[in-house]
């Protein structure tokens, strides 16, 4: 009895397979243009494997074991055979691992190389998560006539560019990743990684930055030192940026990504490329942050469905474009667009005395908050990726009561009140200091009081000690806010370790020691209205609280 290929089966939730039979083929060498070579393993059933579509899948986390094991089993069992390759300079493969710089010219020279092979059928599909995507978008403007499908989930076309924006560098989910990839060949990686995940956590309170990566490895990460010393604008990133390719792209698409996760904006703006092209595309986003078990559950079915489909030269079952989970209604609903039609964003003031109202604004004084890095507001719950960090919806009661945390929540609605699209806050702020930043949540206020985070953003201010409007962009959403729920909207100066703390100096973040205390004001007046913007389905009043 095969009771990895049981356990696989009942995880993703998928049918019998068609054998439990399989041969693995290791250390396939697959020659590169410049002479290096990457190995790859070939998955078959036991029995007429030759000629089957091909899956192929490149991966740097190695090619058995926990990575890569449930995601190629159940492809090879079902219909498919599966080439799964270790990138560059990781498990085997020749080359410098040089995180996701190589991978546009290495998956090209390796589609090249399997449509070659004499076990190479008619057809090929590209499948994979997160990095696994990232390395689809990177070649797929350039693919020939064999590759009848992508499969991307919780990925997108400039993969690590959202954590590196000069106005909101996002440290936990680099710095963590950094560090696993920097030890995830040693002997028992990963019992080291969970019992070194405390000692990553507080090398992330490192003074300066630039020294972090010795306080959690040992050693230096060339890696790490790049992403502290470049924002997502130098050059050095330039190359890893295949956002301008999406709209050549002619091979059908089938996305999948999580409200939670730290691609999600990337990955829609991905969709909407391929939208206004008029590409054949589809996405689905569930509740999920990037490691949800829900997240391969449908990536795996959209492989069986989606990409077989394509690769036998047949269409998939139809549905409609845009898939989307509705948390609140906790249902799935279609859409024919991203953002859906139908939705017009309203303004939902901050007002005084800490309610949230479509309103405008009265005269009031400002409200303030006192924000110190040396002891920075935390990330709690929302998209994170670390590990022994729980990310997704949690109970925010601990959070609001902070002092350096201000919240603003509606009346009790009277009405269900839906949001679908893009969510923006704009912020009327002053610091005592010129450098700060400004964190937004939107949250939901249960009838008990239980008030839960739906999406979140954070922008970065260089001359905060002048009042101005802070336009922070939150991740997009689909919520339903129930009739005797209230809508709720925090504003504070950091959520630490997914945003780096601001020391307030204007020191260049690898290099900073010092940290500096300030006195933030949030204006809400008729010149300064403060509010945040939510697509809602229809429009929606509520009343100030007296």
């Amino acid at each position: 009895m095969n009771l990895g290929s049981h356990l696989t089966q009942r995880l993703l939730h998928l049918p019998p397979p068609l054998t439990r039979d399989l041969v693995v083929t290791h250390d396939l060498r697959v020659p590169m243009r410049d002479g290096t070579v990457l190995l790859a393993d070939r998955w078959t059933p036991k029995s007429g494997g030759d000629g089957l579509p091909t899956v192929l899948l490149r991966i740097p986390y190695g090619r058995a074991g926990a990575a890569a094991g449930p995601m190629v089993r159940p492809l090879a069992e079902r219909g498919f055979q599966v080439l799964i390759q270790s990138t560059r300079g990781t498990f085997g493969s020749g080359g410098t691992f040089d995180p996701l710089r190589n991978e546009r010219e290495d998956g090209l020279d390796t589609v090249d190389w399997v449509i070659k092979q004499p076990w190479f059928g008619e057809s090929m599909v590209l499948y994979g998560m997160s990095y696994l995507g990232f390395v689809q978008w990177a070649v797929a403007d350039q693919l020939p006539p064999q590759v009848r499908a992508m499969i991307p989930a919780v990925s997108e076309s400039a993969l690590s560019l959202e954590f590196l924006r000069a106005d909101g560098f996002s440290l936990e989910t680099p710095f963590g990743w950094g560090v696993m990839v920097a030890g995830q060949e040693r002997r028992w990686a990963i019992p080291r990684q969970l019992l070194g995940a405390r000692r990553v956590r507080r090398a992330m309170s490192t003074l300066p930055l630039g020294e972090a990566d010795v306080a959690a490895l040992g050693h230096r990460s060339d890696y790490i030192q790049n992403i502290l010393a470049h924002d997502a604008d130098s050059p050095r990133w330039a190359e890893l940026d295949h956002s301008d390719r999406v709209a050549d792209i002619a091979v059908p698409v089938s996305s999948v990504g999580g409200w939670y996760d730290i691609f999600l904006p990337g990955q829609l703006r991905d969709h909407q490329a391929l939208q206004a092209a008029g590409r054949q595309a589809r996405v689905t986003v569930g509740p999920w942050s990037h490691t949800s078990r829900g997240v391969g559950v449908t990536a795996a079915a959209e492989a069986l469905g989606f990409g077989l489909a394509h690769a036998r030269g047949e269409q998939p079952p139809e549905r409609a474009p845009v898939r989307l989970f509705v948390m609140g209604e906790e249902s799935w609903r279609d859409f024919p667009s991203w953002p859906p039609p139908g939705y017009v964003p309203q303004r939902f003031h901050l007002h005084p005395g800490g309610t949230l109202s479509t309103d405008t604004p009265a005269e009031s004084a400002p409200d303030g908050y006192h924000y110190d890095p040396a002891e920075p507001t935390p990330a709690v719950g929302g998209v994170r990726l670390a590990l022994g960090v729980r990310g997704g919806r949690v109970d925010n009661t601990a959070l609001e009561a902070r002092p350096d945390v201000l919240t603003y929540t509606t009346a009790v609605l009277d009405t269900d009140v839906e949001v679908i699209g893009e969510v923006g806050a704009e912020i009327w702020f002053r610091s005592s200091l010129p450098h700060a930043d400004v964190f937004v949540r939107l949250c939901d206020v249960d009838a008990k009081g239980r008030s839960t985070n739906v999406c979140d953003g954070l922008v970065g201010l260089t001359d905060a000690d002048q009042v101005s409007c802070a336009k922070v962009r939150l991740w997009p959403t689909a919520y339903r806010f129930r009739r005797s729920h209230r809508i709720r909207v925090q504003v504070s100066s950091g959520a630490f370790p997914r945003y780096n703390r601001n020391p307030g100096t204007g020191e260049p973040r690898a290099t900073a020691t010092t940290l500096r205390a300030a006195d933030q004001e949030v204006f809400h007046d008729p010149g300064r209205p403060s509010a945040v913007l939510l697509p809602v389905r229809s429009t929606v009043r509520t009343k100030r609280l007296s």
